[in-house]
């Protein structure tokens, strides 16, 4: 069963692949005007529009920018809950408070992630989110997004499984990246929409 388990992996990293050198081409500019009209494509969301608590995160490198997104919630008094990746690649949380209250940490030569230098909320934090938004490099038809592969968002989702919570999972990404098909497992959980600068893209199986 674990080797049937994993058998799409060798598909999911040449997808990666494949959508992670589309975004490498990109220009500062293209990007910046993508997460401009991202940004104004969430905010109308009702899953957020209603929202009390959101989880959300710092986009980096190529990663459709989130920042303008994250102020914005703010604003209206939303509580943004921002990830801190642990040294198990699990994620703790804690409360987005404009942008000074970020931190550039280093992780082990892998990557500089913006976090949250206030209080540590604990992992089980996110639990208590009516939306979470969800980092991705794809997502297909039935809702199955295609992450990078680090798995701390698979042990966000399984936590909020076991903890019965269902909020409305929604993933931020670019217009050429909603696709038929990607390559799933049997724990992947489909998300409740995605979020491309073009339009607001909804799975009914989710």
């Amino acid at each position: 069963m674990e080797r049937q388990a994993g058998s799409a992996e060798p598909g999911k990293r040449a997808a990666r692949r494949a959508f992670l050198q589309v975004r490498a081409a990109m220009t500062e500019e293209a990007v910046r005007v993508a997460g401009a009209a991202l940004a104004a494509r969430a905010r109308d969301l009702p899953e957020l529009a209603g929202a009390r608590t959101v989880a959300a995160y710092v986009s980096v490198g190529r990663e459709p920018e989130t920042r303008a997104l994250l102020d914005a919630l703010r604003a209206r008094g939303v509580r943004v809950l921002l990830p801190v990746l642990l040294p198990d690649d699990d994620l703790d949380w804690g409360a987005y408070e404009g942008p000074g209250s970020l931190a550039e940490v280093r992780h082990g030569g892998r990557m500089t992630l913006a976090e949250p230098a206030g209080e540590r909320l604990g992992p089980d934090a996110v639990t208590a989110a009516d939306a979470v938004l969800l980092p991705g490099l794809a997502v297909d038809a039935r809702g199955i997004r295609l992450g990078r592969g680090g798995g701390s968002y698979d042990r966000v989702l399984a936590r909020l499984e076991r903890a019965g919570a269902g909020p409305a999972l929604v993933v931020l990404l670019y217009d050429g990246e909603v696709v038929e098909r990607v390559p799933a497992e049997p724990h992947d959980r489909p998300v409740r929409a995605a979020v491309t600068p073009s339009g607001v893209h909804r799975f009914p199986g989710a």
